[in-house]
């Protein structure tokens, strides 16, 4: 006999951002994130989230919790009733617990990146299941290790008060777990972004995984109500929030930067902003650049300050954030401008950047599918980000999504891609590529058939092939991805997203025979130097190519920069050196943040 489907979703409890976020009773902050469902075991361990509460500083093994499972198949949330009789306080001490909120936000994340890309998304190592360990170490620091297919996080001890030292837990922070698994995620999609190439390459790992993060939390209208109910805009000191109303001319731009966003970084707990950085109160800092003034301002890419990686991410958070702030006015605009109206209540507003977090976030996401695999820049994600959109949303007019995300990056000296058109744009592909030889089907999911139309048209795509140094060459199409998105109007948009990557080894003065020059490095001669190509091709639902976005292997442009930034950093001389990358970076943040008083905020 037939049974009635299965649930889809599920709720857990988790802190909503981290326990120094109280709500207007003094209460830790909590909230019920819907998460896919699944068959889970203790632990919890599900399909793809495994968590292993194992203490390498104490050598200590946490009993994983047992979840009761009702007759619907349901498992019950066993911390839901601790939370609504106000025992959120004990929670925070409880191993079991903290299972639970890393599970919870680690799958979330997960389900934000597959809905968005509208596919399933594999981690970045051969496994199904990423391991989680909640109490990884006794360290302030928290990082994802590709080579122990993990997501760590530390814990340390702060003086109290009165008494005995308090634990700080980085596994309690939302935006802490939901940064790494977002490098984990990006790692998967992108394995080749984490290879050394430039500072901005360095710096959108980290600058995606802050964005990740931050509109994540952003994304929960719990989070937002409660730092708008607690704060007063700081250049109106006399407007205080009353009886859950706001003053609607208190919702301006610098209004909301002021009391939301540097609110919500005051609020994120002092001992943490080491592990997390201060991007958001760092980035909401930054100016607003004015190129119309003379003389013209330098670029921020082109300041001393700006080539540290954590420094250089920093800037696409300003971005993405002055552009949040932007389309949560217009999404208020119809309140704002409504007559006679004096107050808004603050579930509205919150509920109104909250979508607003939300559907940026997704913009966020589907822009990677449209990126170079190898050697990116700031810009090129600026136009895929627009392109991918456009695809999806044909029509931006209610709210301007696009046309502000191109004003905020302009402001801090980011411009679409010098191969975009004028409007920023890809340029679509030409509808004359030879596809007899290719097969319908297999050309939306096979590898092998993809190369196959790659060859065949290799002079239309201008590819260049690096087989006349043989022994030396390697070309591959490495992933051939078929995604859904769901449109706006309920409609869906199929593509194909296929990545090929090409490489060729030679020694340094071997370079200009492939037009490689004028390289401002004193390098060996002799010394062996790896070279880079890539693209990314978007095929329609018809297999029709759409867009081709490439890095050319022997381009002058891409190859000089690179190889010079690789030289004066030490990885040409020391290939070792980016091992236990996240875990390095991360490390080097808490370091700087300790030593640094003028920039731990």
């Amino acid at each position: 006999m037939r049974q009635p489907p299965l649930p889809r979703t599920r709720r857990l409890t988790v802190i909503a951002q981290d326990p120094s976020v109280l709500d207007a009773e003094g209460r830790i902050l909590t909230t019920e994130l819907e998460i896919p469902a699944e068959d889970f075991s203790a632990g919890p361990r599900g399909y793809r989230v495994h968590v292993v509460d194992y203490d390498t500083s104490t050598d200590t093994l946490y009993a994983p919790k047992i979840y009761p499972e009702r007759e619907d198949g349901v498992y019950v949330d066993p911390f839901k009733e601790a939370v609504g009789d106000g025992k959120i306080g004990e929670l925070i001490h409880d191993p079991a617990f903290h299972a639970q909120n890393v599970y919870a936000i680690v799958m979330r994340t997960l389900a934000r990146f597959e809905f968005a890309l509208g596919r399933r998304v594999s981690w970045g190592f051969a496994g199904h299941q990423i391991y989680v360990a909640p109490h990884a170490f006794a360290d302030a620091n928290a990082f994802y290790s590709k080579a122990d297919q993990a997501l760590a996080f530390g814990y340390f001890y702060v003086p109290g008060k009165s008494g005995p030292r308090t634990p700080i837990f980085t596994c309690l922070s939302y935006d802490i777990v939901a940064h790494e698994t977002a490098h984990a995620i990006l790692d998967g999609l992108r394995e080749r972004y984490t290879a050394p190439s430039s500072t901005e390459q360095a710096g959108f790992h980290e600058g995606f995984a802050d964005i990740v993060a931050l509109l994540s939390v952003l994304s929960l209208k719990d989070v937002v109500k409660t730092i708008l109910l607690k704060l007063r805009p700081p250049s109106e000191p006399h407007v205080e929030v009353q009886a859950n109303r706001i003053p609607a001319d208190s919702l301006t731009r610098k209004n909301l930067e002021g009391s939301l966003l540097l609110g919500l970084a005051d609020e994120m707990g002092s001992e943490l902003s080491g592990i997390r950085g201060s991007a958001l109160r760092r980035s909401v800092a930054i100016p607003r650049l004015d190129f119309t003034a003379k003389p013209k301002p330098t670029r921020y890419l082109d300041l001393p300050e700006f080539q540290e990686e954590h420094r250089c991410g920093e800037l696409l958070v300003a971005a993405i954030m002055d552009a949040f702030l932007l389309v949560w006015l217009s999404r208020l605009k119809r309140y704002l401008d409504s007559n006679g109206l004096t107050e808004i209540d603050v579930s509205i507003v919150a509920e109104e950047g909250a979508e607003a977090a939300d559907h940026l976030l997704t913009i966020a996401i589907r822009g990677l599918d449209y990126m170079p695999p190898t050697d990116i820049r700031f810009s090129d994600y600026l136009s895929a980000m627009l392109t991918c959109d456009r695809e999806t949303v044909p029509d931006d007019t209610r709210y301007g999504y696009r046309e502000k995300l191109k004003d905020c990056f302009a402001a801090y000296g980011i411009k679409p891609a010098s191969k975009a058109d004028a409007d920023g744009f890809w340029r679509m592909s030409d509808d004359d590529f030879a596809y007899d030889r290719t097969h319908f089907e297999a050309l939306l999911t096979d590898p092998n058939e993809v190369f196959r139309f790659i060859w065949d048209n290799r002079e239309k795509l201008d590819i260049e092939d690096p087989s006349d140094y043989l022994g030396r060459a390697y070309f591959k199409v490495q992933s051939v991805r078929p995604c859904i998105r769901l449109g706006p109007d309920g409609f869906t948009v199929r593509e194909t997203v296929a990545e090929y990557v090409q490489m060729a080894t030679l020694r340094f003065d071997e370079l200009s025979e492939v037009g490689v020059t004028g390289i401002n490095a004193d390098i060996p001669n002799d010394k062996e130097i790896t070279l880079y190509g890539s693209g990314t091709l978007i095929f329609d639902e018809y297999a029709q190519l759409k867009y081709h976005v490439k890095n050319s292997i022997f381009s002058q442009t891409n190859q000089g920069p690179r190889i010079e930034h690789l030289w004066r950093s030490g990885y040409i001389s020391n290939p070792r050196y980016t091992e236990n990358l996240f875990g390095r970076m991360h490390l080097q943040r808490v370091l700087a943040s300790s030593t640094n008083q003028s920039e731990a905020f």
